[in-house]
């Protein structure tokens, strides 16, 4: 119980973590500084882990960078709709 709430916790802050960005670019309605090979990248590596998270049967692995996952596709969506 203490990993889960552990890696719960972890996995919130990083998706907290995205909410600025995603706060900034919806006031600006710019992604000039924004880094589209970094996004990409980063949207790879956060698939892999939601396949890790089914394949080891974690629960908080799934759940948070599930969530995260869909925040950094709305940035991605952001910034290829505002250049």
């Amino acid at each position: 119980m203490f990993i889960q709430l552990l890696g719960l916790s972890a996995g919130g802050l990083v998706i907290i973590a995205s909410l600025p960005q995603i706060l900034r670019i919806v006031q600006t309605k710019s992604t000039k500084d924004i880094s589209l090979p970094m996004y990409i990248i980063q949207i790879i590596g956060i698939i892999l882990w939601v396949i890790f998270g089914f394949i080891t049967q974690q629960m908080a692995v799934i759940i948070t960078n599930g969530i995260f996952l869909i925040l950094n596709l709305f940035i991605l969506y952001l910034k290829l709709k505002h250049g």
